[in-house]
């Protein structure tokens, strides 16, 4: 009912925010892959609470467990079940939220749809849930990067109006590592970290884009015609909560520009390899890889919890206000890099999975 993605390469996630813990299970991960905890572990720490001064100072230590799918050091082609407890829970800082609803968050239609929520934390629709497609995505991150050397690079875009200058050919971890904010345009980056931190003072928050690349795709993956591979990482990375847009390749840019303009010419490399010679399809033609670089950008809404105050009802629709409390982050761009990354994994793994199944057989 909503919580499982994907086709072979499955995962379901579950858990709430303020519950016991929140994972995933992998389900179609294909056996003899070597995979730690340490090295999912390094994707959790990228997106976990309290890792700089410009993030919700939520204490979670994010350690994973693998419960099951996982045998000396290899996946035995079982489900794979990852779970992550929760520890620095404070719900009582939601008290006010048992019966008011937060302008533009999910409390309003939780209740409209399902008549009752958890209301501590948000509950399944905080950014928490996001945990159980991270540990995923590490995974499959490792099975693309084995099977063909593929490299998922996500950084931020854009904090408002302050717009990072990126190669996408060339930007690396490293550079997106290399300050708090991920975004490899240092310049840039020191500035709007000045700008999260000043919106934060002042209770509000703030919104932008996560631009993503993706090297060394394999030509073919993309199942024409409903789940065309943009369509489908659409899809994966518009599931993530506070997202409000997406691009691939020229976006909305391109409809400025006149079909020779905007067409990718073909040639053929040094290696007898049909390429093109811009890359304004992003990556794919068609709704199939076409051995170019994915580039997709996404967009991301201001936080929806904030300290201001502001109008607001009850459930029973006395209007009141709400300037609420707890512990949120002023802008999420910073955390949500590891969770596009993720789910642009998951899509290319699912798919490369199915192509081998479907095209690699005979």
């Amino acid at each position: 009912m909503g919580n499982t993605f994907g086709h072979l390469f499955r995962i379901t996630t579950y858990g709430e925010s303020h519950g016991g813990g929140v994972g995933v299970i992998i389900d179609g991960c294909p056996p003899r892959v070597e995979i730690t905890e340490a090295e999912i572990q390094v994707e959790l720490d990228r997106r976990r609470p309290g890792q700089s001064k410009i993030t919700t100072p939520r204490k979670e230590s994010d350690t994973c467990e693998i419960l099951s799918g996982v045998f000396e050091g290899k996946t035995l082609g079982t489900p794979i079940s990852i779970l992550v407890r929760n520890q620095d829970t404070r719900s009582q800082d939601y008290d006010e939220m048992v019966k008011t609803y937060r302008p533009s968050h999910a409390d309003a239609t939780y209740d409209a749809k399902y008549g009752i929520r958890n209301w501590q934390g948000g509950g399944r629709s905080s950014a928490r849930e996001t945990i159980g497609r991270v540990a995923a995505g590490a995974i499959a991150k490792k099975i693309l990067q084995i099977v063909n050397g593929v490299e998922v690079i996500g950084y931020v875009k854009r904090i408002q109006e302050i717009e990072a200058t990126v190669d996408s050919h060339t930007v690396t971890l490293a550079q997106v590592e290399s300050n708090i904010v991920r975004c490899p345009d240092l310049n840039c980056a020191q500035q709007m970290i000045d700008r999260i931190e000043a919106i934060g003072k002042q209770g509000d928050s703030i919104g932008g884009v996560v631009e993503c690349v993706v090297r060394n795709v394999p030509k073919g993956l993309g199942m024409p015609v409903f789940d065309r591979l943009e369509a489908d990482i659409a899809k994966g990375v518009m599931s993530l909560p506070a997202t409000k847009g997406f691009e691939i390749g020229s976006g909305f840019a391109g409809t400025l520009l006149t079909g020779s303009q905007h067409n990718d010419e073909f040639y053929t490399d040094e290696h007898g390899e049909i390429r093109t010679r811009t890359n304004r399809s992003g990556g794919t033609q068609g709704g199939i890889s076409n051995g170019e670089d994915i580039i997709i950008r996404v967009a991301f809404k201001p936080t929806a919890t904030i300290r201001k105050e502001q109008n607001t009802v009850t459930q029973a629709g006395v209007e009141t206000t709400l300037a609420a409390k707890g512990r949120h982050d002023p802008c999420v761009l910073p955390r949500a890099v590891p969770m596009v990354e993720a789910m642009v994994a998951l899509v290319l793994c699912d798919h490369l999975l199915r192509h081998y199944g479907q095209c690699n057989v005979l």
